[in-house]
């Protein structure tokens, strides 16, 4: 089964618990986000990923240089432990990590809440990868896709128990688009996958496919300059 498929039953079944007006609600949400010109204004394919260093599930900072010296990296922005398509999506990738470093690069997982949620994450969703956290959402908007979190979606998780605030350690009150980048080891975006519907993502096998695509004898590009740094 597909990543989508798992996602559309899952969404089948969760709309039966909710009541069609905030079905809707969560519709215009999306609609909302979409019509902003989020993602025309976020980095994309041909633009540079801006440098970071962001501490993992054990507060250990890790650096997207670090990271790159070994090989190209998948990056996945995720909303939270809280979001359930996230937690199928980074599975899905769980599934096929092997395949991605025998492809000579790797994995990482960026959201917003604290090292602690992170951690949970990890173990939650018995991941061997590092995943990261991105307090008050400056790397995702550095990436430009962190957006106000809609009054509709803190009202969904707070029904299922969840205080989206609380997790992130951060009353900024964004989220960031659940997107999925692939990046060269020159810092280049090759794939570039930005929906600001938080029910469709990218089939992580996409990802694997751009990434053995890339030339891993090109030799260094000189000063990369990202849209976010100029």
């Amino acid at each position: 089964m597909s990543l989508q498929q798992e996602i559309d039953a899952f969404v089948s079944e969760a709309a039966s618990r909710l009541p069609p007006d905030l079905l809707s609600r969560l519709g215009q949400s999306i609609d909302d986000v979409r019509n902003s010109g989020i993602v025309e204004r976020a980095l994309s394919v041909g633009d540079f990923a801006p440098a970071f260093s962001l501490p993992n599930a054990h507060g250990r900072p890790v650096t997207l240089a670090g990271l790159l010296q070994r090989g190209p990296i998948i990056i996945s922005f995720y909303r939270g432990i809280w979001c359930p398509y996230c937690n199928l999506e980074l599975r899905a990738y769980q599934r096929i990590l092997l395949e991605i470093r025998a492809a000579g690069g790797d994995l990482i997982a960026i959201s917003p809440q604290t090292p602690d949620h992170s951690f949970s994450t990890a173990e939650k969703n018995a991941l061997a990868f590092e995943v990261l956290s991105d307090h008050g959402n400056r790397v995702a908007s550095d990436f430009g896709i962190a957006y106000a979190t809609p009054e509709v979606v803190k009202q969904v998780t707070a029904m299922f128990g969840a205080n989206i605030a609380a997790i992130n350690g951060a009353e900024d009150g964004r989220l960031p688009i659940s997107a999925t980048y692939v990046v060269d080891t020159n810092r280049r975006i090759v794939l570039a996958n930005i929906d600001p519907d938080f029910r469709a993502r990218l089939e992580p096998e996409e990802a694997l496919v751009a990434l053995r695509r890339i030339d891993l004898s090109a030799p260094p590009s000189e000063k990369p300059v990202s849209r976010a740094q100029t």
